[in-house]
């Protein structure tokens, strides 16, 4: 089984996110709301993927997609964008043929849906989908209908730890999970740590189980639970850091998971304590230091402009396939 990926390209933000799926194509989101799909697979040649042509798979028309995730079994691709809708899209066998089979809409936030997650309880094999947005709030869904089952409200308790955003309404930033949904984590705007939630799924509710606080001005934007549910690993991208100066482009923490008296628990771990060490953090954390990263900025710029130019640039046919193509549309145009 190959491991493929998707790249994430926002023009309004210029944001650009890799991220892993195993699929058989790489999936691009890019402008307003198309995603586009790449093939992966051999075809004899040293070919390099930014030299391939993508072709569009999927849509949310007139609005930015927001964020973009597999089912467990890659049966499904759930996306999610600005205007507060949540599309359930059946995966096609090819996907170079564009996936037209929606199995649901999931509609009833009020604001962007900002961060998608799939979870499968072993009683229940197809799974739940929970999201989080801009509304503050985190949502339970069975989307194979598109029928919400739970909302549980997260900006309150938030406010209530974080007095200096009072009066807002802050957006939750990524949600994760364990496999069979008994360890949920969410991340919430400018506050100082993540919250537990517990799911019972047989009676279809959502509530906060714990507040778990990170020291100093530590605010997790992005979070992953490890596929043994061991760590929880979170990030802080550069621009919630606060400016003291430091060279670190990321602030990564880890957490380790425990369970006691049927509870999931969450302790910080030191830096020397983490999975990895500090010179894996080091790694992760990256530097500012611009003689550190020029060569990486510029092969990831040449293969960006070389993508984007393959995808604009009209395909050339050689002088026969051109005169075959001419023939073809002429004899369509005498049947006619």
């Amino acid at each position: 089984m190959q491991v493929e990926g998707f790249l994430h390209l926002q023009e309004m933000t210029n944001l650009l996110r890799f991220g892993w799926q195993i699929l058989g194509a790489a999936l691009e989101l890019y402008k307003f709301g198309v995603v586009w799909v790449v093939s992966l697979d051999g075809d004899g040649e040293s070919q390099a993927l930014c030299a391939k042509k993508p072709m569009p798979i999927l849509g949310h028309y007139c609005s930015i997609i927001t964020t973009l995730k597999f089912s467990p079994d890659g049966r499904f691709v759930a996306s999610a964008d600005r205007d507060f809708k949540i599309r359930v899209t059946i995966f096609p066998r090819d996907p170079l043929k564009g996936a037209h089979e929606i199995q649901s809409f999931c509609l009833g936030h009020t604001d962007f849906v900002s961060c998608l997650a799939f979870v499968c309880p072993s009683d229940y094999p197809l799974g739940f989908l929970l999201s989080g947005s801009g509304d503050s709030t985190v949502r339970l869904w069975d989307f194979s209908s598109g029928c919400l089952l739970a909302t549980c409200e997260v900006g309150n308790m938030a406010l209530e730890s974080n007095e200096t955003d009072k009066g807002n309404h802050p957006a939750v930033t990524d949600i994760s999970s364990s496999a069979d949904g008994a360890l949920i984590v969410v991340s919430i705007q400018s506050f100082h740590g993540v919250m537990l939630l517990n799911c019972n799924f047989s009676a279809k509710s959502l509530s906060v189980a714990k507040v778990v606080s990170m020291k100093g001005s530590y605010v997790p934007t992005s979070l992953c639970v490890s596929s043994l549910a061991k760590h929880l690993w979170t990030v802080m991208g550069a621009s919630n850091q606060p400016s003291s100066g430091t060279t670190q482009l990321a602030r990564v923490r880890v957490c380790s998971i425990s369970r006691q008296d049927g509870e999931d628990d969450l302790l910080v771990l030191e830096d020397n304590d983490t999975p990895g060490g500090e010179k894996l953090l080091s790694k992760l954390q990256g530097s500012s230091d611009v003689t550190e990263i020029e060569s990486m900025l510029v092969s990831t710029t040449s293969a960006l402009n070389s993508a984007i130019h393959n995808l604009l640039t009209k395909k050339q046919y050689s002088s026969e396939k051109r005169e075959f193509r001419k023939k073809n549309r002429n004899d369509r145009k005498q049947k006619q």
